[in-house]
């Protein structure tokens, strides 16, 4: 007995065309994409970060590359240099004026850079010296992120990896830190580093900066970091809990292994927003020590002591007050939009 082929005959009129309503409820699938991928995406979406880190790599590069061609130096009394003498030709000068050398110069037909800030009360064009000051704020945030980076994650890693009365001790150690007056410890340290300190860093670069600047890099190094050891310690506790982590210690892994490998790749985006914060956290802090004359040496700029300096003339040169306190603003309020650009971005507790 043969068997006959079945054949169907598809009926088109009982099906309809779907709705545009229908359309946007299917679901589409992407291609996949990795954690980074994903999270750098989302940042370039952020408008607002995309802008400030525009605003932070501006600024970074001015202060790196326009002292290399600048004619003026932060420390250069224009009148004293020039053999005018101090007689007031090149102080006070307002912005885009010229002293009575450079006018002399102009009028044979040779380029004069102008003072785009003008000068102050010594003479040394203000331009270049907000330069360096800003140069110098970024360099502390920068560093100053760093050590509380490096200090954090090792004290935060053990802390939390361990646990039981590690973990105790630890914390305890970080509420007494905790307590301390960080400010009064700048003071003192800078006091102390004075007297011992100077002999040594006599004729090196570090003398420039001044015994105020290194004090404020070791009071980051004793007492700032215990944001991020926290931070990382709780990241820790969630994560060994995690089956890789079991599995690495059934293998026989050592602990700086498990917390190098697994642990800390698996919280680093944590980790980075963090240290992200921190950096606008270190410039103000720097920026309002060197306003009350605890950072840099004299003559080394920073934009806290231009500022501070500024206040002896401000009814007469007010913008010399405005420029630094605009500088600082606006270095500040550019990491911060941007760290939280990041924060967004990259932590999955926020994810939509």
């Amino acid at each position: 007995m043969s068997k006959k082929p079945l054949s169907f005959q598809l009926d088109l009129s009982k099906f309809k065309k779907a709705t545009e309503e229908e359309k946007t409820q299917t679901v589409q699938m992407r291609e996949s994409t990795t954690f980074w991928k994903d999270g750098f995406n989302r940042l370039k979406k952020n408008k607002v970060a995309m802008l400030c880190l525009t605003i932070i790599v501006i600024i970074i590069i001015i202060a790196i590359f326009v002292p290399i061609f600048w004619p003026y130096s932060y420390d250069q009394m224009l009148g004293v240099k020039q053999g005018v003498g101090v007689d007031g030709s090149y102080n006070n000068l307002a912005p885009f004026q010229f002293g009575a050398t450079e006018l002399q110069l102009k009028a044979q037909g040779k380029f004069v850079m102008p003072h785009i800030f003008g000068t102050d009360a010594q003479g040394r064009d203000y331009f270049i010296r907000v330069i360096y000051g800003t140069r110098i704020s970024l360099f502390v945030g920068i560093f100053a992120s760093i050590i509380v980076l490096i200090i954090g994650l090792i004290y935060g890693s053990i802390s939390g990896y361990f646990g039981g009365k590690v973990d105790l001790i630890m914390m305890r150690i970080v509420d007494i830190i905790y307590s301390l007056p960080d400010m009064l410890i700048i003071i003192l340290l800078s006091v102390v580093f004075k007297q011992v300190l100077t002999p040594f860093i006599k004729g090196t670069f570090l003398a420039k900066l001044g015994v105020g600047m290194i004090s404020i890099y070791i009071v980051f190094a004793l007492l700032y970091w215990v944001s991020m050891a926290r931070l990382v310690r709780g990241e820790i506790l969630t994560l060994k809990q995690n089956e890789y982590v079991l599995a690495a210690r059934s293998i026989g892994a050592k602990p700086s292994y498990i917390i190098r490998k697994h642990l800390l790749p698996n919280s680093m985006s944590v980790i980075i927003i963090s240290t992200m914060l921190q950096v606008p956290s270190a410039i103000f802090t720097e920026s309002f020590l060197s306003f009350l004359g605890l950072g840099v040496n004299i003559p080394m700029p920073s934009l806290g002591s231009l500022a501070s300096d500024a206040l002896n003339g401000i009814n007469s040169y007010s913008y010399r007050l405005v420029i630094p306190a605009v500088m600082i603003w606006l270095i500040v309020l550019s990491f911060n939009l941007f760290g939280d650009g990041i924060r967004d971005a990259f932590d999955p507790k926020l994810r939509k």
